[in-house]
């Protein structure tokens, strides 16, 4: 097998979709060996297993989305993302459902972000500048997802640090470094299909 490193795909059998799928690898371990890994299609993590012999090879989503029986599968429902922020402390008329699947959202790092109508179902390539060298393409989805991982953690990161312990000038200084961590990704606010949802530097950002 060869080596894996975190950010690497690997083909792996999804436990939430039952079938073998492309899988982003999230833990590698020493030896190169792929050991917890992301779903591509369905964002669900599990342990590294390999694929189950017998099944159909993995279908990538660009090459699933030529079929003509095909639709996109939004990242969420349109009924989560607009709807208004819910708690376990809500008066009765909680939508129940609702708050389940924001808790689990929450806990396997997905977020109710969709990326904007014209980038659905599109592919990234990355062309290298000498010929005859080999591209390298990614679904959009899958590279969005990416984006918006690393913004949850920046926001995660953000409340880590307002609740620690900390001199508040010492707090003020780390801010401002995530702060120009916004600004060096708000390139990708493009890929967003709400503007509530863009990364926000300063203005000199």
């Amino acid at each position: 097998m060869r080596a894996y490193r975190a950010g690497d795909v690997v083909e792996d059998h999804c436990r939430a979709c039952k079938i073998d799928r492309m899988h982003t690898v999230i833990v590698a371990g020493s030896d190169g060996a792929p050991l917890r890994v992301q779903c591509d299609f369905c964002g669900s993590q599990h342990n590294y297993r390999g694929r189950v012999e017998g099944s159909q090879p993995p279908v990538s989503r660009p090459e699933r989305d030529r079929g003509p029986a095909a639709a996109p599968l939004p990242p969420v429902s349109e009924r989560e993302r607009v709807a208004p922020p819910v708690t376990v402390q809500a008066p009765d008329g909680v939508d129940l459902e609702l708050l389940l699947r924001r808790i689990i959202r929450d806990e396997v790092g997905l977020s109710p972000v969709v990326p904007a109508e014209k980038w659905r179902g599109g592919t990234l390539v990355v062309r290298p500048g000498s010929p005859g060298l080999q591209e390298k393409s990614w679904p959009i989805e899958t590279f969005f997802h990416k984006v918006v991982m690393i913004r949850n953690r920046l926001r995660t990161l953000e409340q880590q640090i307002n609740g620690m312990d900390l001199p508040e000038e010492t707090k003020v200084k780390l801010q401002s470094y995530i702060t120009g961590c916004y600004g060096s990704l708000t390139s990708f606010n493009v890929l967003f299909a709400d503007e509530g949802d863009h990364f926000r530097g300063t203005s000199g950002d």
